[in-house]
């Protein structure tokens, strides 16, 4: 007989042999208790079907996390349960953090967002444009430079090799720029190889922008990302578990994905984060918690405070979660239906037109490994999904968005 899902966690943290995690009250807040343990319910479903090895999903509105749950297995291999202090890889919700950082600087005189990014690399100076035209690529002269907004709303005309094809991301893939085998200074050598996929400025292409990103900030601060991070975000929202890679005394924390994916039953490779890396990729690169992700979150929705330390002033916070493509998309425009692109976050246009709830004004990123946050302003509401399943994703996200609101009943 099946035991109860309850149960089934009690005999799951007995056999890896370690402590139950610790809860958080559920509801309060104006989130309904039921409603949230339905979620719950849910999600520990298809834990147990092995759709996925386990997740931590936090809520929080007005400050107060009112959900915070463990379940299922940080480790599946090694059979550990999932804790609430687990760490996740968070690919590309590295970059709201590395937005935020650059943010810092134009706050400081230190960077114009409409200085042209070869300002600060003359390496990525007079690139051009390649144009593909019956399966040849033309090279053209850009009509203007990338500027620092562009590398912030992903409209600078670089790309990600590694998503979609194109005769463009083909000479990433030959020319090793979707490597992680270089630095950062490496990195922009190698960009500098390639031609541009777009024009900038006119084009909405996710792309290794937010990388040159986080190599400008090492420029200009004369300090290497990891440490600016470290010295100006980092350890002043007291994110203890955050940074570029999960060292010893924390590597038994890491979360794992499933050695093949359930779908495919492909093998499932994540970044190697036991090591700090040579590549300090503003992208892609972070590990943290779902506390620390929270305390990052809370500073924004504060207006860019959290326990007396100051980030960023509220106007920046309110600039940066604000639309600033107007009628720019893209071939592929990640965002989606009903939502445009601030610096560093998707921006919710209106109530309706996407395909999940929520409200104008809210801000949201992901990360290719599973995790996923957003926070509503007008709800006053976040929330933080960490879960190290890359092709569950999307659909885990809906899920998620759906049944918090769903949750909600004042």
């Amino acid at each position: 007989m099946k035991p109860a899902p309850a149960l089934w966690l009690v005999a799951f943290v007995a056999l890896a042999g370690c402590a139950a995690p610790t809860q958080t009250q559920t509801g309060g807040r104006g989130l309904d208790a039921a409603r949230l343990e339905r979620m719950e319910s849910r999600v520990r479903a298809d834990v147990e079907k092995g759709r996925i090895p386990g997740v931590v999903m936090l809520v929080a509105r007005d400050g107060k996390v009112v959900m915070q749950k463990a379940i299922g297995a940080q480790d599946p291999a090694r059979k550990i349960a999932m804790q609430p202090d687990s760490i996740f890889r968070i690919y590309s919700m590295t970059k709201p953090i590395v937005s935020v950082a650059a943010m810092i600087l134009v706050e400081e005189g230190r960077i114009l967002l409409s200085d042209p990014v070869s300002q600060y690399i003359p390496e990525l100076k007079a690139l051009q444009v390649g144009v593909e035209k019956n399966g040849k690529l033309e090279i053209v002269p850009a009509a203007r430079e990338a500027t620092v907004q562009d590398l912030l709303r992903h409209t600078s005309g670089f790309t990600y090799g590694v998503f979609g094809k194109g005769l463009v991301k083909d000479i990433y893939t030959r020319n090793g720029i979707d490597s992680v085998d270089h630095d950062n200074a490496e990195f922009v050598k190698k960009l500098a190889t390639a031609p541009l996929m777009f024009q900038p400025g006119t084009t909405w292409e996710y792309s290794r922008s937010t990388d040159v990103l986080g190599h400008v900030i090492e420029r200009v601060s004369g300090m290497p990302l990891d440490r600016f991070l470290d010295e100006r975000i980092l350890k002043p929202l007291g994110m203890k578990d955050t940074g570029f890679y999960a060292p010893p005394d924390r590597a038994g924390r890491l979360a794992e994905a499933f050695a093949a994916d359930p779908d495919t039953q492909r093998p499932i490779r994540m970044l190697e984060v036991r090591s700090k890396p040579r590549y300090l990729a503003g992208g892609q690169g972070m590990v943290s918690t779902a506390q620390d992700y929270f305390r990052f979150a809370q500073m924004l929705l504060n207006g860019g405070e959290l326990d007396g330390k100051r980030i960023l002033s509220k106007k920046t916070v309110e600039y940066m979660t604000s639309d600033h493509l107007g009628t720019i998309r893209g071939p592929a425009y990640a965002p989606g239906p009903g939502y445009g692109f601030g610096l560093g976050f998707a921006v919710r246009l209106a109530d309706g037109q996407a395909a999940t709830p929520g409200s104008a004004g809210d801000y949201t990123w992901a990360g290719l490994g599973g995790t996923y946050f957003w926070v509503d302003p007008r709800e006053r509401l976040i929330g933080i999904w960490m879960m190290q399943a890359p092709n569950q994703r999307n659909y885990y996200r809906v899920l998620y968005r759906d049944m918090v609101y769903g949750a909600m009943v004042n």
